[in-house]
């Protein structure tokens, strides 16, 4: 299972919301690439970066923190938030992004991402299934559809889809615990793989997420917290 620590940015700063809301906003490093280095120190091979300003104005905005990390780390990133458009899709890719997370897009415009997996390849799109009360949620999590988060999945695997980042955001940010029986569903119902975001609280979520069957879990406000240390998890992948 992949160890994927989490870097959200506001104004090119590193910061932890809850449960999606802006306004709880918490800045853990001005210096995200700081914090990606340090994480590539320990081991750790794979960033999940979200551009939560882009999220919230439905544009990319924050490519420049992309590149930095790139250009400083090895770190395989997958890219999110505000991938509207071709042109904020090749900004993401042309900015060193291996794979990027489609979401509100997905949700309004179904075509459009058949052809963006068709050109890109399978591979290099994945999934965003954010969901609360197992409805899907766009822009940011400020908008909610009426799309079930099975229906959603299955209907992108139709379309080539592979790899899914599913966030239950009633967990997000909590430090309770992730959502174990909607990922164990998840898993039952689509063959799909799933990568496990949000609510992770200590290791021992981590191990529950392998032996659910995760292909990776998405680390983020536990790390910044210190519930979890990085030679923690530098542990878990040495033994894995």
């Amino acid at each position: 299972m992949k160890i994927i620590p989490a870097i959200d940015i506001i104004d090119g700063k590193c910061v932890r919301l809850s449960k999606g809301d802006y306004t709880t906003k918490k800045i853990y490093n001005e210096n995200p690439v700081e914090v990606a280095k340090e994480f590539e120190a320990y081991g750790i091979r794979f960033l999940h970066l979200v551009d939560l300003d882009g999220a919230k104005s439905k544009h990319i905005i924050n490519q420049k923190v992309l590149e930095a990390i790139v250009k400083e780390t090895s770190l395989q990133i997958d890219f999110g938030g505000g991938l509207k458009s071709r042109n904020d899709i090749e900004t993401a890719f042309n900015s060193g992004a291996r794979q990027i997370t489609i979401g509100s897009i997905a949700v309004q415009d179904p075509e459009f991402c058949k052809g963006i997996i068709e050109e890109y390849g399978a591979e290099k799109i994945i999934l965003g299934a954010d969901c609360e009360n197992r409805k899907i949620k766009t822009s940011g999590w400020q908008e909610e559809s009426d799309l079930d988060i099975i229906d959603f999945i299955l209907q992108y695997q139709q379309l080539g889809i592979v790899n899914t980042i599913c966030t239950d955001i009633s967990k997000d940010g909590m430090l309770q615990g992730p959502s174990t029986t909607l990922y164990k569903e998840i898993i039952s119902k689509t063959p799909i793989s799933l990568t496990a975001s949000g609510g992770i609280s200590g290791m021992e979520d981590v191990y529950a997420m392998k032996e659910t069957g995760c292909s990776g879990t998405i680390i983020g406000k536990a790390i910044y917290e210190g519930k979890i240390s990085l030679k923690e998890l530098q542990n878990f992948i040495e033994n894995a």
